[in-house]
């Protein structure tokens, strides 16, 4: 990378930019500052909703000049200075049924969004977990579709106790909707349902060619299935090194330390100063 550029930094949150107790320590926040201050750009690319990502920016002072969001895994991406949305992509509202009926047959959990809100069919253990991290309030109705007034731009699954029953769940609607959705794990047990052809690494790239930035300046880092496509779509992908061994697998950089100890700041300051 030629250092006379300018680079654009995506990180995951959870478990990446994040420690294990949903903050941004000392250390990693005066790297990131650092970066910044440098003419870089910050983006917070996460599988989280527009709303949930604004919660985690907002406390922990992670809006600076010339940041972005992405969102729901590369389906929504937000310019934070314009305040404006540049990219979103959603579900078709029958399918989004379909896929509702489909999880209640197989006896898992699924929810999605609109705005501040998880929308679901029920209140569960799944979903006051899920509520603890993300920070959002919801909806509950039988039939989810008949609160939503556009399309989400995507689903969750959450399964804690049976991913064999999950797995089974993944198959019939892959099968069935496999020209029309993309499915993945962002943790072992949140498997995302998104529109074909969105991901992270999406995003990247659509970011990137919006903002005139060379692909090789741009960097990507994560630890999970959600992160890899981003990882190997930017410039330099790094996976922390408590991450997935799928995505240390393509990475150009494994951290040496973890998302506890401060495992990015370093790279903030080798490309960012």
């Amino acid at each position: 990378m030629n250092k006379e550029n300018k680079y654009l930094f995506f990180s995951d949150l959870d478990d990446t930019l994040l420690t294990s107790e949903k903050t941004i320590s000392e250390a990693t926040y005066k790297a990131l500052t650092a970066f910044v201050e440098h003419g870089n750009r910050f983006v917070i690319a996460t599988g989280r909703s527009l709303f949930s990502a604004f919660v985690v920016q907002k406390k922990l002072k992670l809006k600076f000049p010339g940041s972005y969001i992405v969102s729901f895994n590369g389906c929504q991406i937000y310019d934070c200075e314009a305040e404006k949305t540049l990219f979103k992509a959603s579900l078709p509202l029958l399918v989004v049924r379909d896929i509702f009926d489909i999880a209640k047959r197989h006896g898992v959990f699924a929810q999605t969004y609109h705005d501040e809100n998880i929308i679901a069919p029920r209140e569960c253990e799944e979903l006051k977990r899920y509520r603890l991290v993300a920070g959002m309030s919801f909806v509950l109705n039988e039939d989810p579709v008949s609160v939503l007034p556009e399309p989400p731009c995507k689903m969750l699954c959450i399964e804690f106790n049976d991913h064999e029953k999950q797995e089974g769940f993944r198959a019939e609607i892959m099968a069935k909707y496999k020209d029309v959705i993309e499915t993945f794990y962002s943790t072992p047990y949140y498997l995302e349902i998104v529109p074909k052809g969105c991901h992270k690494g999406m995003a990247v790239r659509k970011l990137a060619e919006i903002l005139g930035v060379p692909i090789e300046c741009t960097i990507a880092a994560g630890d999970e299935e959600n992160d890899i496509t981003m990882i190997e779509a930017a410039g330099v992908g790094i996976a922390m090194i408590n991450g997935n061994e799928k995505v240390k697998k393509v990475a150009d950089i494994i951290t040496e330390k973890d998302n506890d100890h401060d495992g990015l700041a370093e790279y903030f300051y080798r490309y960012g100063t």
